[in-house]
C-alpha cells in the first residue's frame, strides 16, 4: 500500500514585500490544485506574523509532487519570489502516522 506525500513548506517575506508574496503565493493556489495527483493545497497566514506563510499539502505521490515543483507556474513563482523573500523557502516532507 502506498501512502500520500504530506508536504509543509513555509515561506517567510521580507516585512517590505508581505503584499507582494501573499499575492504571489494565492496566485498558486488554483493551477495547483488542478494539478493531477494534487489532493490538498492549502495556504495559511500566521496571525501572528505576518510575513510566515505556510502551504501545507497532500500529493498522490512522488510522481506528482516532482512534477509540481517542475511545473512552469512553480518556477516563475520561485524565480519571482527570490527577490521578495527574508530566507529560502523550508519544504518539509512528512508521513502521516496517526
Amino acid at each position: 500500500m502506498t501512502s500520500t506525500l504530506h508536504i509543509v513548506a513555509r515561506i517567510t517575506a521580507r516585512p517590505d514585500t508581505v503584499a507582494q508574496v501573499q499575492t504571489l503565493l494565492q496566485g498558486l493556489l488554483e493551477p495547483t490544485r488542478r494539478e493531477p495527483g494534487c489532493l490538498r493545497y492549502t495556504l495559511l497566514r500566521n496571525h501572528a506574523d505576518p510575513t510566515d506563510f505556510t502551504f501545507v499539502e497532500e500529493w498522490a505521490d512522488q510522481a506528482a509532487l516532482d512534477a509540481h515543483l517542475a511545473s512552469p507556474h512553480i518556477q516563475a513563482a520561485l524565480a519571482e519570489a527570490s527577490s521578495l523573500l527574508a530566507a529560502p523557502p523550508d519544504i518539509r516532507p512528512y508521513a502521516l502516522i496517526g
